[in-house]
């Protein structure tokens, strides 16, 4: 059974961003608050290149304070809030930016 998953891309495909990945993760609301995604995220961070990746950046809609708090725990950073640029659930939503720096 899949309650969720994470991956990381990459944040842009111009050079300039050549080392800058986004970290996504997505998890079934009735699976959150278990660890699951403290799992997922240990596991992304521990495999990652450090050589080839030196900023992490993760998207999320809000409010959220569990991606929140999940995000905060590994150390990343609020770097932006920009409101209303998402329309879901029929209505327009804010999002902001976490960064982590390595």
């Amino acid at each position: 059974m899949v309650v969720g998953y994470a991956y990381i891309h990459q944040w842009d495909r111009r050079q300039a961003y050549s080392y800058t990945c986004e970290i996504t993760i997505y998890l079934d609301k009735k699976y959150t608050g278990r660890g699951y995604g403290r799992l997922l995220y240990e596991r992304l961070i521990e495999e990652i290149d450090k050589t080839q990746v030196h900023v992490l950046i993760a998207g999320i809609c809000l409010p959220n304070q569990a991606s929140v708090q999940l995000h905060e725990k590994f150390g990343f950073k609020q770097v932006s809030h920009m409101r209303e640029i998402g329309w879901k659930l029929g209505e327009w939503r804010d999002v902001g930016h976490w960064q982590l720096i390595f």
